[in-house]
């Protein structure tokens, strides 16, 4: 028998904590949470997007993949192109 009712996630003891967001395509966010609905939509704040630029030179077997970071301020991700939450601070 189904619940009469959906509840959301449960993501309250996450609040105020520092997270990483993996969404589709590889790409990893880092930020404070700040809100989070039903749907999983979630606001981060002083949100920072990690990403990998390869030089692409292929030279020999040899990873030369530079990590840069961009700032992004508040945002807010669609919960449908979260992957995975990771804490970066203790619970």
């Amino acid at each position: 028998m189904a619940p009469s009712h959906q509840k959301g996630p449960d993501l309250k003891r996450f609040m105020d904590k520092k997270l990483r967001l993996t969404l589709n395509g590889n790409r990893k966010v880092v930020g404070t949470l700040r809100g989070f609905d039903a749907f999983l939509n979630v606001v981060l704040e002083e949100a920072i997007d990690e990403h990998h630029q390869s030089s692409g030179g292929g030279g020999g077997g040899e990873n030369s993949d530079d990590p840069s970071s961009n700032y992004l301020g508040q945002i807010v991700i669609r919960g449908n192109s979260i992957v995975q939450f990771e804490t970066l601070e203790r619970l």
